[in-house]
């Protein structure tokens, strides 16, 4: 037995000796991380200081432009003055932002406001105008295995709650509220049979929310995809024609104004607009149905318009023919247009390349370096 316990003894040292061995290499791996934790985290910069500064004026000769920004998914502060700095220092008066429903609404009716609070308050400090665009459903507000765009008509009410929680919040601070985005392309309706109807019952539920709480707060229909889609196509509907429906299902008694997209394309902003065609100035037919149906006291914000410079894209044009045709549409829409209150393009920046042909959209670089269309805008809004 004593034989026994000796040779336990021998094995128990024998594995305390390797075990120690193979401790050693462990314990300076983790002091040498620690010590790379420790320098990385003693050379980082400090916090950039935001500080608001004085409440600012827009300066332009021209304050029909406006552009859309993309601060959604942004999250730093400084970019996202910086940004609303920019757009300022451009001459721009209007931008329109998306307030995602579903980045800001709780299950449990709770609201998120850090980051919205951050981009309004921002854009109201550089004196810019706010057309806000509200979408994008919730998981708990739609069915298992639907995309964001998707709104059944069970959580109109959910919808609108938000809307009028955003109104009440930024009273006095956000002029505008767009209901939905493209609602005439089934893609912006969770990949369904989009129809007009649909969409009058969702902007009378939001009218309704809304004006209760923010009587000022002018709700914007519309913002309509410039599309050739006929009847019955998978892909969506052509936007004269959801128009007009959507005057006849009674859309002109829930809205204080219509956003519009147009897009130049290939064609010159002065190029005639046809109805089986997509370019500048389908705007005049969509007018010529707002006054057919007595509408014509309400203006139009276009929200989304441009033209692209991909070197490859087949819609796009060469870098110094978008510079001209955009000025020449600002021109045009302030000579010929006097419905239309602002004119926003698409887009001002992204947080982050996007690698497609929707990166020659942009004025400025993710890195902030102004394009060459920045600085002729900015000439163009400055000028004598």
């Amino acid at each position: 037995m004593t034989d026994f316990r000796q040779q336990l003894a021998a094995v128990g040292r024998r594995w305390r000796g390797r075990l120690s061995t193979h401790r050693r290499p462990i314990t300076a791996v983790l002091l040498r991380a620690a010590l790379l934790f420790t320098l990385i985290t003693a050379i980082q910069p400090p916090p950039i200081l935001i500080t608001p500064g004085p409440p600012q004026t827009v300066q332009t000769k021209h304050p029909i432009v406006g552009v859309h920004t993309r601060l959604t998914d942004e999250v730093e502060e400084w970019k996202i003055q910086r940004t609303l700095q920019m757009v300022r220092e451009m001459g721009a008066t209007t931008i329109v932002e998306l307030f995602p429903w579903a980045y800001y609404h709780a299950a449990d009716g709770g609201f998120a406001w850090d980051h919205p609070d951050l981009v309004v308050n921002h854009a109201h400090a550089q004196g810019l105008t706010i057309i806000a665009r509200l979408g994008l459903t919730p998981s708990w507000a739609r069915p298992e295995e639907t995309p964001l765009n998707y709104l059944d008509e069970e959580s109109y009410d959910d919808f609108a709650a938000y809307a009028a929680a955003f109104a009440e919040r930024y009273r006095g601070k956000v002029d505008y509220i767009i209901v939905w985005n493209e609602p005439n392309l089934a893609f912006e309706w969770g990949y369904r049979p989009t129809t007009a109807a649909d969409y009058v019952t969702l902007l009378r539920t939001v009218h309704t929310a809304v004006k209760a709480v923010n009587p000022e707060m002018q709700i914007l229909a519309g913002a309509l995809a410039p599309t050739l889609e006929p009847e019955g196509s998978p892909w969506g509907l052509n936007d004269l024609v959801y128009l007009e429906q959507m005057y006849a299902a009674g859309a002109a008694d829930f809205m204080d104004g219509l956003a519009v997209h147009t897009y130049g394309f290939k064609f010159p902003p002065e190029f005639e607009p046809q109805a089986e065609l997509l370019n500048f100035r389908r705007v005049e037919l969509i007018r010529e149905i707002m006054v057919r149906y007595g509408d014509g006291e309400s203006p139009i914000h276009i929200t989304e318009t441009g033209w692209n410079d991909h070197p490859r894209w087949t819609r796009a044009v060469r870098p110094g023919q978008r510079i001209q045709y955009t000025l020449d549409a600002f021109a045009y829409a302030e000579e010929n247009w006097p419905y239309a209150e602002s004119m926003s393009l698409w887009m001002f920046r992204t947080p982050a390349p996007i690698k497609s042909y929707m990166d020659y959209y942009t004025l400025v670089t993710p890195e902030f370096i102004p394009k060459p269309i920045y600085d002729e805008i900015q000439n163009y809004t400055q000028a004598e």
